[in-house]
């Protein structure tokens, strides 16, 4: 694990619709929409804050936190609209021994269904893998949770199991949890199948427009 790709400099990530980059103290509006939201925090370990100047603190304790090395959390923002935030993504407990990782996500409740939590986990699993090299990155989902077990297997991760009634979260209780985990090995899998299926697709449109070309030549 390379963590000093991490905690040296705060990493700006992006993808060609995302940019995942700190949050500041000018996001304070959005971040607070999404913490006052009881329906975002409804499959989550952490209670609502209704609160601004209480989630105006938090917002200097993600960098607290970050500088600690124990957790980094980006703001999510469309390119289309760079200075709103619309969600939070977060990596945390770095096992530098068993060489894993911890992953979790939240979106405003107006950008759900959108595909932005699936490419935020891309985003940040690409970072994680090929420029970290962490070989086992792992989210803990409440079982009734369907949309983010859905972005997960959409990014490669697997089912690993079922933690019953083994954890205790802030204003629900204690939990069973669902595992999700991803392999660097099945990460790269994953890329090279990706690589060989756009491959046959321009290999087929190649060879059907040389037909099409062949066609109109007679």
């Amino acid at each position: 694990m390379k963590i000093d790709k991490v905690f040296a400099e705060f990493p700006l990530l992006s993808s060609e619709n995302l940019v995942l980059k700190k949050i500041e103290a000018a996001h304070l509006q959005e971040v607070f929409a999404i913490y006052d939201n009881e329906k975002v925090f409804e499959y989550c370990g952490m209670i609502p804050k209704h609160n601004i100047q209480t989630v105006g603190k938090m917002i200097g304790h993600f960098d607290r936190d970050y500088q600690k090395k124990s957790r980094v959390k980006w703001g999510i923002f469309q390119k289309s609209h760079s200075e709103q935030l619309v969600g939070i993504i977060e990596a945390m407990d770095f096992n530098q021994k068993v060489n894993m990782v911890t992953i979790g996500y939240f979106l405003a409740e107006d950008y759900w269904g959108k595909g932005l939590a699936s490419d935020s986990v891309n985003i940040l699993v690409k970072f994680l893998v090929e420029e970290v090299h962490i070989n086992r990155i792992q989210a803990e989902v409440m079982p009734l949770n369907e949309a983010s077990k859905k972005v997960l297997l959409k990014n490669g991760f697997l089912k690993e199991g079922l933690l019953r009634q083994a954890t205790f979260w802030s204003g629900t209780g204690v939990v069973d949890l669902e595992i999700y985990v991803l392999l660097k090995d099945e990460y790269n899998d994953k890329k090279l199948c990706n690589l060989h299926e756009r491959l046959c697709l321009l290999i087929a449109s190649f060879t059907y427009f040389k037909c099409l070309e062949r066609h109109h030549s007679c």
